[in-house]
C-alpha cells in the first residue's frame, strides 16, 4: 500500500491505533452521511428545517417545543474530540519530510494502483480538513443557535460560505473514501471495484445535495434584513 511505501516498511503501525483510527473515521462518515441529510431538509422548506433541528435538539422534551441549542453544542465539542483522536492517530501515516513526498511523488508517477490513489485523495483532503474541520466546529460549540434564519445568517451575512464551499467537497471525498478502505481493510467485503463505484456516486450524490442545500441558505440569507431574529413558525 501508498502508506506503508511513504512511511518506510520499518514502522508498521499498531493495531491498536489502526483500529482507533477505523472506528473514528467510521463515526465521523456515519455522522457525515446524516449530517448532510439532515441540513437538505431546507430543501423542502423553512418549516421542515426548523422541524429537524428541534427534534435533533429534543423538542419533544420541552414544554414549548422548542429544542436546547446546548445539545448542539455538547454534540459539537465531542465531534470535535472525535476528530482531534482521529487526526492523532492518522498523523502518523502522514509524510512528514522531504523525502517522503519525493517518493509518494514518484510512487504516484509509476504506478496505477486504484487504492493508493484513493489514499494519496485521502491524504490531500485530510490536511485541508485538518485546518477546517476545527473552525467549523468551534464555530458551532461558541455559537449552536441554529436555524433556517439563523442557519441563513451565517451563510450569507457572515460569509461562512466560502468555509463551507471549501469544507464540503473535501470532507465528503474524505469521508467516503476512508469508509471504503475501512471496509476492505477490515474484510467487510472483497469486490472492490462494486465499492469504489458505491463511493464515487456517494461523492457525487453528497456534494450535489450540499451545494443544493448551500444554495438555498444563501438565496434565504439574501432576503433578511438584519438583525436577524430566530424563525418562528406561523
Amino acid at each position: 500500500m501508498l502508506a506503508s511505501y511513504v512511511n518506510g516498511t520499518g514502522h508498521p503501525a499498531s493495531a491498536k491505533a489502526d483500529k482507533i483510527q477505523s472506528i473514528t473515521g467510521v463515526m465521523m462518515g456515519c455522522f457525515l452521511l446524516a449530517h448532510l441529510h439532515f441540513e437538505s431538509s431546507i430543501l423542502l422548506g423553512k418549516d421542515a428545517f426548523y422541524t429537524v433541528v428541534q427534534f435533533l435538539e429534543g423538542g419533544m422534551f420541552s414544554s414549548t417545543g422548542h429544542g436546547f441549542p446546548i445539545v448542539t453544542k455538547v454534540f459539537s465539542v465531542f465531534m470535535l474530540a472525535v476528530v482531534m483522536l482521529h487526526a492523532a492517530v492518522a498523523l502518523r501515516r502522514f509524510p512528514a519530510q522531504l523525502g517522503q513526498w519525493r517518493a509518494l511523488r514518484r510512487h504516484m508517477a509509476v504506478i496505477n494502483h486504484k487504492d493508493s490513489q484513493a489514499w494519496f485523495w485521502q491524504l490531500v483532503t485530510g490536511f485541508v480538513l485538518f485546518f477546517l474541520v476545527p473552525v467549523h466546529l468551534f464555530t458551532m460549540i461558541a455559537n449552536p443557535e441554529i436555524g433556517p434564519n439563523l442557519s441563513a445568517e451565517r451563510v450569507y451575512h457572515q460569509n461562512a460560505w466560502l468555509l463551507y464551499a471549501l469544507l464540503l467537497p473535501a470532507v465528503v471525498i474524505h469521508a467516503m473514501i476512508g469508509l471504503y478502505r475501512v471496509a476492505v481493510k477490515w474484510g467487510f467485503t472483497e469486490k472492490r471495484t462494486g465499492l469504489r463505484k458505491l463511493a464515487k456516486v456517494l461523492i457525487i450524490y453528497l456534494i450535489v445535495i450540499g451545494l443544493l442545500s448551500l444554495g438555498s441558505y444563501m438565496l434565504i440569507g439574501s432576503e433578511l434584513t438584519l438583525p436577524v431574529e430566530a424563525y418562528r413558525p406561523s
